[in-house]
């Protein structure tokens, strides 16, 4: 028996039942045979309608599967990123302090080449004064020494009458 056939029969089988008193839409029906048309009707059921029925069971295991694929994708993505960012902010991190200590190497640089031309100056201009002294000093020798020795000659011209 195929299914249109069932199905036509379980139409007659309600076109003579009879309606309950006062209520017109509502019938008594055979229920074994309504029960027989039923079971026959799953018995009878299209081999193609039982391969749907699998074939949306399977898409409901793929979906699922590829939804808790999906979310360990994102969920390791996410973490990916996060390492990434991670070491990006340390790699930043390193330039700045890298930075940082360039500023204070070429600070203290600068000032230690400035402290060590003071110093120089400082040297020099002290070294210039004592030879400029000692120089004053070696003038005012030679000027006595000249003044005498000449002071000295014109003694001796005076004795020997050279004058």
């Amino acid at each position: 028996m195929s299914i249109d056939e069932i199905l036509e029969e379980m139409d007659e089988l309600l076109d003579k039942a009879s309606t309950v008193p006062f209520v017109s839409h509502k019938k008594v029906i055979d229920g074994e045979r309504m029960r027989e048309l039923i079971n026959d009707v799953r018995l009878n059921m299209p081999h193609e309608l039982k391969e749907a029925k699998k074939i949306e069971f399977d898409c409901q295991r793929i979906l699922n599967e590829a939804k808790l694929n999906a979310e360990s994708i994102i969920r390791k993505a996410e973490e990916r990123a996060a390492q990434i960012v991670s070491r990006e902010a340390i790699v930043t991190e390193a330039k700045k302090k890298a930075l940082d200590m360039l500023t204070k190497a070429q600070t203290a640089a600068k000032n230690l080449q400035q402290n060590a031309t003071a110093s120089v100056a400082k040297m020099l201009n002290d070294t210039e004064n004592y030879y400029s002294r000692n120089l004053q000093s070696i003038k005012t020798v030679k000027a006595k020494l000249n003044t005498t020795a000449a002071a000295g000659l014109n003694m001796t011209d005076k004795k020997n009458g050279l004058q």
